[in-house]
C-alpha cells in the first residue's frame, strides 16, 4: 500500500506541470502541449489505479473545443480514476446516431483511458414513460437496459453511469431493480463483463436496495454539503461504494461551499478555509472502513484556479495521503 501512495505523489506532483504552460498569451493556447512521461510513470500510474483506495469521479463536459488544456481530455488530473462523459461520447464514426464525430477528442480520450488509466463511463438520465404495457416481461425496459449496455460495449467504453432522478416516471421502484437486474447481466461485478462499471448517481431519491449487487458505485449528488453529518451511507450501501460528490460547476472558485467536519475543524489541509470539495475527499463514515471516493460535477471548471484543477488535485491528495 506504500508503494502505491508513493505513486499517487508522483502522480499529483508531476500532473501539476500538465497544464501550467503560459496561458495569458492567446496564441499560447493553441499550441500548447500536454506533457507526456515515460513508460514506467505511466505503468505506475495505472498500477495506483488498480489498486485498493477511494476513488476521484468525475463528470466532464465541454471536450468539443480544443484551444486549450481546460477543456480537453488530456488536461484532466492523472491521478483521476473514473470520467463520466457529460459531454457525450467522442468518436471517430460519422453520422452516428449516438456518438459525434471528434478525432482530437477520441485520441485524447483513448490515450487517457489506455495509457493513464482512466475508466471512461457514458453517463445517461434514465427515464421511461408510463405505458401500461410494460411489464416484468414486456420488451419496453429489456430494450431500453440494452441500448444503454451497447452503448459502452459498442464503443468499448468502460462502463454506464445512470443517473436516477426519477419525476413519476415509469422506472422507479420495481421497474428500476428490473433494469439493473437485465443491465447487471452484461456490466457490472455480477455480469459476464467484470470489468465494466455499472454505477447509479442519484440526488434525492434513493435507488431500490435490491439493485445493490449488480453496482460497483452509488454515486451521490451531495451538492452544497456544508459538513460531514449531512454524509452519511445509506445502512444498504457498502461504505466502498458508496462516492459522494459536489457542484464544481457552481461552486468553482472556492471548490465548493464553506465546510465543517465531525470534530468542528473549518480549515483545509493547508491552513485555508475548509471547503466542500475537498471536505468529501476527507470524510470518513463513522461506520468506519474507507469510503468509496469523492467527486465533482462539471470538474473542468476548477482549471480556472492556479494551478489548474488547484482543488481537485488538492483533494484527491486529501483522501489519499501520501506516506514517505
Amino acid at each position: 500500500m506504500k508503494t502505491n501512495i508513493f505513486i499517487l505523489l508522483f502522480i499529483l506532483v508531476a500532473g501539476i506541470f500538465v497544464g501550467c504552460e503560459d496561458q495569458t498569451n492567446p496564441e499560447a493556447l493553441n499550441v500548447q502541449k500536454p506533457y507526456t512521461y515515460g513508460d514506467l510513470y505511466y505503468e505506475n500510474l495505472r498500477d495506483y489505479k488498480e489498486s485498493d483506495h477511494s476513488i476521484a469521479f468525475g463528470w466532464f463536459a465541454d471536450y468539443t473545443q480544443h484551444h486549450s488544456l481546460a477543456i480537453r481530455f488530456m488536461g484532466l488530473p492523472d491521478s483521476l480514476d473514473i470520467c463520466s462523459l457529460w459531454g457525450g461520447i467522442p468518436s471517430l464514426k460519422k453520422n452516428d446516431p449516438v456518438t459525434f464525430y471528434d478525432s482530437i477528442a477520441y485520441k485524447e480520450m483513448c490515450f487517457v483511458r489506455d495509457v493513464k488509466g482512466t475508466k471512461m463511463v457514458v453517463p445517461t438520465i434514465i427515464r421511461i414513460a408510463n405505458f401500461p404495457q410494460f411489464t416484468k416481461d414486456s420488451v419496453g425496459v429489456n430494450a431500453f437496459g440494452d441500448y444503454l449496455v451497447n452503448m459502452v460495449l459498442d464503443n468499448d467504453l468502460d462502463g454506464a453511469d445512470l443517473d436516477y432522478e426519477p419525476e413519476g416516471d415509469y422506472l422507479t421502484g420495481i421497474p428500476m431493480s428490473w433494469l439493473i437486474k437485465h443491465m447487471g447481466e452484461k456490466l457490472g461485478p455480477k455480469s459476464s463483463n467484470p470489468d465494466k462499471l455499472l454505477i447509479i448517481d442519484f440526488y434525492g431519491q434513493q435507488p431500490p436496495q435490491d439493485t445493490e449487487p449488480y453496482v460497483n458505485y452509488f454515486v451521490r449528488q451531495a451538492y452544497n454539503a456544508s459538513n460531514d453529518n449531512s454524509l452519511s451511507v445509506p445502512s444498504w450501501i457498502p461504505n466502498k461504494k458508496y462516492v459522494v460528490t459536489e457542484n464544481i460547476g457552481d461552486n468553482w472558485q472556492n471548490g465548493g461551499v464553506a465546510y465543517t467536519q465531525y470534530s468542528g475543524n473549518t480549515l483545509s489541509i493547508d491552513g485555508s478555509r475548509l471547503y466542500s470539495l475537498e471536505g468529501m475527499a476527507r470524510w470518513v463514515p463513522k461506520t468506519g472502513g474507507r469510503k468509496g471516493g469523492f467527486g465533482a460535477f462539471y470538474m473542468h471548471r476548477d482549471y480556472n484556479l492556479d494551478p489548474p484543477y488547484k482543488t481537485m488535485r488538492k483533494a484527491i491528495q486529501a483522501q489519499n495521503p501520501t506516506v514517505y
